[in-house]
C-alpha cells in the first residue's frame, strides 16, 4: 500500500515572471515587427500559465500525472505546478458529523436510539482520494456500523443485566473511548484521523419508551420506600430504647406492639398523619 509523499512545487511568482515575459514581449514584438511566428511564444506562455494554483490553510491538492501519484502539496501559498497534473483537493480541516438517531438493539435485544457526534479529519490524503470511493461517505456509512456494534456490546441499563458493570447509560468515557476506538480502526484505511466520539442521543425505541419509563418509576418507588421503612424502622427503635432507659413509662409487649404499629403508620405514609386526641386511658 502506497502512502502519503510531500511534494515541493514551484514558486508562483517566479513562474508568473516568466509567462508574462512570455505572453507580453511577443505581443510588443508582433505589433512592432509584424513577425507571427512569435505567436507560439504566447501559446506556450498560456500554456504555462494553466499551471498556477493557490493553496489554501489546511487544504491539500493531491497530484496526478497520467495516472500516477505524484504527491501532495499541504502547503499553503502560490506555486506553479506541471499543467499536466492532475489535482484534487482535499480538504484538511476537521469535521462535525451529528448523526441522526436510529434505531438498533442493546446486547439484550432490546430496541433503542442512539445518535453520535464525531469530530474528524483528513490525516493521509493518500488514502482518502484512492483507497476509498467518497471518504466523506464511508465516514457516514462506518460510523452507523460502529454505532450498532457498539450497541450489541453493551446493555442500555442493568435493569436486565444486574451484573453488567458498563452500560450505554452509565458508562461514560469507558463507551465512549470504545466508540472512538472502533471509529478510528474502521476509518484507517480511509486515512480519517478520529479526534472526538461521543453518544448524543440515547432513548429507548418508542414502542417500549412508556414500559421502561414505567418500569424506573417503580423501581425509583420501590428504592425510596426501602429507605423510608429503614429509616422508620431505626427511629422506633430509637423510640423504645430511649423510653425503656428514661423510665418515662412502662409498656408490656401488647403496647409496644401498638406503639410500634402507630409510628411505622406515621413514619411510612405519604400523607400527613391525623392527630386523635384520647382524653381517656390507653385502652379506651
Amino acid at each position: 500500500m502506497k502512502n502519503e509523499t510531500n511534494y515541493k512545487p514551484m514558486s508562483g511568482y517566479i513562474m508568473l515572471i516568466i509567462v508574462l515575459i512570455l505572453i507580453i514581449g511577443p505581443v510588443l514584438g508582433i505589433i512592432a515587427t509584424q513577425m507571427l511566428w512569435l505567436i507560439a511564444f504566447i501559446v506556450v506562455g498560456v500554456f504555462l500559465a494553466t499551471g498556477f494554483s493557490v493553496v489554501n490553510p489546511n487544504e491539500s491538492s493531491v497530484l496526478m500525472l497520467f495516472g500516477a501519484y505524484k504527491g501532495t502539496v499541504k502547503t499553503n501559498g502560490f506555486f506553479w505546478l506541471n499543467p499536466f497534473f492532475t489535482r484534487k483537493r482535499i480538504s484538511l480541516r476537521a469535521r462535525n458529523l451529528n448523526s441522526e438517531p436510529i434505531k438498533v438493539n442493546d446486547k439484550l435485544g432490546n430496541p433503542i436510539m442512539i445518535g453520535i457526534v464525531l469530530v474528524w479529519k483528513v490525516e493521509d490524503t493518500f488514502k482518502a482520494a484512492f483507497e476509498v470511493d467518497d471518504y466523506g461517505h464511508f465516514v457516514d456509512i462506518q460510523s452507523e456500523s460502529a454505532i450498532r456494534k457498539l450497541a450489541g456490546h453493551y446493555p442500555y441499563d442493568n435493569f436486565d443485566d444486574e451484573g453488567a458493570e458498563i452500560t450505554l447509560r452509565g458508562g461514560g468515557e469507558e463507551v465512549n473511548q470504545k466508540l472512538e476506538d472502533e471509529l478510528s480502526e474502521r476509518l484507517a484505511i480511509a486515512g480519517i484521523l478520529v479526534h472526538e466520539a461521543r453518544i448524543s442521543y440515547l432513548a429507548y425505541a418508542s414502542e417500549i419508551a412508556g414500559a421502561m419509563l414505567r418500569r424506573q418509576q417503580a423501581t425509583a418507588i420501590v428504592a425510596a420506600r426501602f429507605k423510608i421503612v429503614e429509616g422508620a424502622v431505626s427511629m422506633v427503635e430509637m423510640a423504645l430504647d430511649q423510653l425503656a432507659k428514661k423510665k418515662i413509662i412502662d409498656m408490656d409487649d401488647e403496647k409496644k406492639a401498638a406503639m410500634v404499629s402507630n409510628l411505622m403508620v406515621v413514619l411510612c405514609s405519604d400523607k400527613d398523619a391525623s392527630p386523635v386526641v384520647n382524653t381517656g386511658t390507653l385502652h379506651q
